[in-house]
């Protein structure tokens, strides 16, 4: 119970935090424009994902709860991509990097299809 409440309180602050990056880049933004505060949110939570994994990694002391709050709670509330961007390089750093292309290929296309699909289905 406690992991869940950790992991929910920092997925409120990572969904808040995302608002205001998307808010912040994009206030002055037309319509149509390219949309640089998702890509700031995504890029910079990829970053935080692995600089944190990185500085983390071989330090003991750190519970399992604050773990699972900054990882699954904050950044994966504030970009998922930050996950998938983890995901690829560890497949890449553990020498698997076909696997690591098929992540990218299929997480691709796979969610572009998944997108055009549901908006039809939702028309």
């Amino acid at each position: 119970m406690k992991a869940a409440l950790c992991i929910a309180m920092a997925g409120a602050l990572g969904a808040l935090a995302r608002w205001g990056i998307v808010r912040w880049c994009d206030s002055t933004r037309g319509d149509g424009a390219f949309p640089l505060g998702i890509l700031v949110a995504n890029v910079g939570g990829c970053f935080l994902f692995g600089w944190f994994f990185g500085y983390l990694e071989n330090r003991p002391g750190i519970s399992d709860a604050v773990k699972l709050a900054l990882f699954s709670g904050f950044l994966g509330s504030l970009t998922t991509f930050s996950t998938f961007g983890w995901n690829t390089f560890d497949l890449v750093r553990n020498g698997q990097p076909l696997l690591a292309l098929s992540n990218v290929g299929l997480s691709l296309f796979a969610g572009l299809g998944a997108v055009w699909g549901g908006y039809a289905l939702g028309r």
